[in-house]
């Protein structure tokens, strides 16, 4: 934010600190009577061998005060009150100005992100979980994207291994032609439960299905073509999915995009003497990082996810020269990736350090445990289209006579779902309930939306306004002026989500926007105020939140509705 930046050229000149140095020291104090922002000395008291009340007390006295209402020095702090009219000026100036790149700078200009999110397993159902990797991955997609980087989005599909095998078994044995045609992904999970619980009884239907497998890594025809097909009809469900969610991915390389690739890797590691023999598998030893190896090929011959995993690293640098290399994927996989960034670092590539494996939680249904081999999942697609029948059902109850209410159902239900996997830190688990979900009161996706419809209802109420004939520093209620502040913060909010490449920061923000909000609209007169500076003022405060909840909706993937 601009203050941030002001405050930290001013010291940087009286202290020799660094500006970025500076930046992050800055804090927000806990009230508001402590001042809008706070900056620590006590890392100059080694430098200047001074307390750090007494330096406090210096900048005090040096420093240029112009844009500030006071500065304090309290302790070992200088406290920063900001001139709310200036504020006010400057912050909504920008934002209507800006508009849908408020929020937006160049800061990762050059440099590029990849980000591998979604991943579904081909053959298996897009379920309830899957949306968790691929709501917080289409996040950072766009959050990255805002702040100047080239992001590339890579689903990594789920489209080799033993799975293959079994399901060529099961095709070949009990497939329906017909249901495959209306509901692949229904049939295919059909046949592969029904392979499991046949291969209870018959054991020697695991033999057939890595004969299977085996051929398929032969290139053997009738393999190939059978998974080609159930490849083809997994993507167009899946698409359909994407579709919905409005999400679009750069690259689909998938598991089987690195069957040649992985013999390198291979190499590579040998030429290291990083291999190492233990069971008649080849891994590399992590002892000495208190991890269990690394396994590379198993004693079959046959390579891994940590080999895919490795090659798959090594092209993605190699390819896109990565700034980042971002992996979304469940918290259960944090060894996996612990052991895959270390064997590259061994490998010599320092760029290892550049690779995040960024973990999630589980999803949850009251006590339900989800399971693909039991046939016991829940599809997203008809969680999806349940969220916009339930959404609908409220609309009618609110507002009957509402236009496009279809439209609107859609935006509002999978809006609803998704700000849900979005809302808490992505490490803890989401317990799936309908009334928290589309609660137009609570801390929801609905109450922002609507808060979003509120404003713009009142700006069409209006029917425009006199920017010119603007007094901003009328704003100064204790709820206008903590609005603005809120306002003001939105990239150093986006930026910080990303640091911590958590979306749920920013969630959190659109909610505390939309109850500052609605506390400010509740208690303050805007269309009925006599004062008509005034209230062009607060009408361009209107403008200004519905753009920034606007724009960070956008952010998380999310849509918003004009009229609810």
């Amino acid at each position: 934010m601009e203050y941030k930046k002001i405050i930290s050229e001013r010291l940087s000149t009286l202290t020799g600190l660094s500006t970025e140095t500076i930046e992050k020291l800055i804090e927000i104090p806990p009230k508001p009577d402590m001042g809008d922002f706070a900056f620590p000395c006590f890392q100059l008291a080694k430098t200047l061998r001074k307390a750090p009340n007494l330096i406090s007390q210096e900048l005090k006295d040096k420093i240029d005060k112009s844009g500030f209402e006071k500065v304090e020095a309290v302790g070992g702090y200088l406290n920063f009150f900001v001139d709310k009219s200036y504020l006010a000026k400057n912050t909504l100036s920008k934002i209507l100005t800006e508009k849908e790149k408020y929020g937006h700078s160049n800061i990762g200009k050059g440099k590029t992100i990849t980000i591998d999110f979604s991943s579904p397993n081909i053959a298996k159902p897009f379920h309830v979980g899957h949306l968790y990797s691929t709501a917080i991955g289409n996040a950072l997609y766009k959050m990255f994207s805002s702040q100047g980087y080239k992001c590339v989005g890579i689903n990594h599909l789920g489209d080799w291994g033993t799975q293959f095998g079994k399901l060529i078994a099961a095709y070949k044995r009990w497939v329906d032609e017909e249901a495959l045609e209306k509901e692949p992904i229904k049939e295919l999970l059909r046949i592969y439960v029904k392979f499991h619980e046949e291969a209870e009884k018959d054991p020697s239907l695991e033999d057939i299905a890595r004969m299977h497998f085996k051929n398929l890594e032969d290139g053997k025809e009738e393999e190939v073509m059978l998974w080609k097909k159930i490849k083809e009809v997994s993507l167009i469900e899946f698409n359909r999915i994407y579709d919905m969610l409005k999400i679009k991915f750069d690259s689909y390389a998938g598991e089987s995009f690195y069957n040649d690739k992985m013999d390198e890797v291979v190499e590579l590691l040998q030429e290291k003497g990083l291999l190492t023999e233990s069971k008649g598998a080849l891994v590399v030893n992590l002892d000495e990082y208190n991890m269990p190896p690394c396994i590379i090929k198993k004693s079959d011959g046959a390579t891994i996810y940590a080999t895919r995993d490795l090659a798959a690293a090594i092209y993605r640098k190699r390819t896109y020269d990565f700034y980042k290399n971002i992996y979304v994927v469940g918290t259960p996989q944090t060894l996996h990736f612990k052991q895959v960034f270390t064997t590259l670092k061994l490998m010599g590539f320092d760029w290892a350090d550049d690779c995040i494996h960024v973990g999630f939680g589980l999803v949850k249904f009251a006590d339900k445990k989800l399971s693909t081999r039991k046939g016991d999942v829940i599809f997203l697609e008809d969680l999806l289209k349940e969220a916009i029948e339930r959404a609908k059902e409220l609309i009618e109850q609110k507002n009957a006579s509402l236009e496009n209410k279809d439209e609107v159902a859609k935006v509002v239900g999978i809006g609803a779902v998704v700000f849900t996997y979005l809302k808490n830190n992505r490490e803890r688990d989401i317990i799936f309930s309908w009334e928290d979900i589309l609660n137009f009161d609570g801390e929801t996706g609905p109450y922002v939306q609507y808060s979003y419809a509120r404003g713009r209802s009142v700006l069409r109420k209006a029917n425009g306004y006199d920017i010119s004939n603007t007094d901003f520093s009328k704003l100064n209620s204790q709820e206008e002026t903590e609005l603005i502040k809120l306002l003001a913060s939105f990239n150093d909010v986006i930026i910080n989500a990303l640091e911590k490449y958590e979306p749920s920061i920013l969630t959190r923000y659109i909610i505390d926007v939309a109850k500052t909000f609605n506390k400010f609209y509740n208690l303050h007169p805007i269309l009925s105020v006599e004062d008509e500076m005034l209230k062009n003022a607060r009408l361009a405060l209107v403008d200004a939140t519905t753009i920034v909840i606007k724009n960070g909706l956008s952010l998380l993937g999310i849509d918003v509705v004009e009229r609810m």
